[in-house]
């Protein structure tokens, strides 16, 4: 039997570092060696993170050890590359980072690192021999996988509309005037239009698949609920409706998570799951792609685990196969 991946992770008391631990705990090949909190070393893990009460003793650590086979930087953006710069972690150890640090190609580099990044669907086969990892952000998942296929046959000739909603658990764990829940409830608002720090690694994403970065015109949105993004994407096309589905499917027919739907969907249906769904709709001469992942897991924490079984090996899926939360 192969020896567990030695898991350690920074950043763990916020809400990806939490569905890291939780993910993890359940994962058949690897072990939490410490979960690192600055501000909660010693305490139980369990007291921070609620619903793992009764599922581990674990408890926060407040010092690193190099005896891992992987560290994940579950830290603020900005913070990854500051991390990097004051620990330095032996190069047998590999490095997924949650951040937005290292994902643009101007920025992949750290001295003798080079950050891949980690979108399977666009390269399986770079994650598989990488030794370090940019996860992508939760909005760039979402907006990727609706616009890849299409990229991918250079059939994006005309600017892209974007509409997305998301949770406030996208907007990390340290509560602000906008994620309060008395501003929140029963409210929606955008914010960052046309302006919000995804869209330069979804132009590059696009491009490197296309070799033309369109232009993509997006609102986001807060939604009134915890986690999952719904987006709608519509573009001009000439593509029929059949067309376009067999475009989609056979680009996702490989790949696990990614679902082609030709029945409408919904937002619960990913919420809780490393899984995201497409859906298609043709108005005239618009093609409209709905996509939707949850945040927290394909947007975050779950992409990083499928990134690390990849990365050593293991089943694509390991401790991933979760159910959504649709009643």
């Amino acid at each position: 039997m192969k020896q567990p991946v030695k898991v350690g992770i920074i950043g763990s008391a916020g809400y990806t570092g939490g569905e890291l631990i939780r993910l993890l705990l359940n994962h058949p090949s690897a072990e939490i060696v410490f979960a690192h909190s600055e501000s909660n070393g010693g305490n139980l893990v369990s007291d921070v993170h609620l619903d793992l009460l009764g599922e581990t003793d674990l408890r926060f650590s407040d010092s690193l050890t190099q005896d891992i086979d992987v560290l994940f930087l579950c830290v603020g953006h900005g913070n990854a590359r500051k991390f990097l710069t004051n620990h330095k972690i032996a190069e047998t150890v590999r490095i997924i980072d949650l951040s937005q640090d290292f994902r643009l190609e101007a920025n992949a580099s750290f001295e003798n690192r080079e950050f891949v990044y980690g979108l399977p669907e666009l390269q399986r086969a770079a994650i598989k021999s990488a030794r370090n990892i940019a996860n992508p952000g939760c909005f760039a998942t979402t907006i990727e996988l609706a616009l890849l296929p299409l990229a991918q046959k250079d059939l994006i000739k005309t600017e892209v509309h974007v509409n997305a909603t998301t949770g406030a658990t996208g907007a990390g764990q340290n509560p602000t005037a906008t994620t309060h829940f008395s501003w929140r409830n029963n409210n929606l608002s955008a914010y960052n239009i046309f302006q919000h720090r995804h869209l330069a690694e979804i132009g590059e994403v696009l491009s490197q698949s296309s070799g033309v970065q369109p232009q993509i015109n997006f609102i986001p949105q807060r939604g009134d609920y915890p986690r999952g993004i719904f987006a709608t994407n519509y573009l001009k096309s000439d593509l029929s409706l059949e067309e376009a589905y067999s475009i989609y499917e056979s680009y996702y027919a490989e790949h696990p998570f990614t679902h082609v739907s030709r029945k409408n969907i919904d937002l619960k249906q990913v919420v809780n799951t490393n899984r995201a769904l497409v859906h298609l709709v043709k108005h005239q001469d618009i093609l409209l792609i709905i996509s939707m992942t949850d945040n927290l897991l394909k947007g975050a924490s779950g992409q990083a685990i499928q990134n690390m079984n990849l990365m050593f090996g293991l089943d694509e899926k390991a401790g991933l196969n979760l159910k959504s939360i649709v009643y």
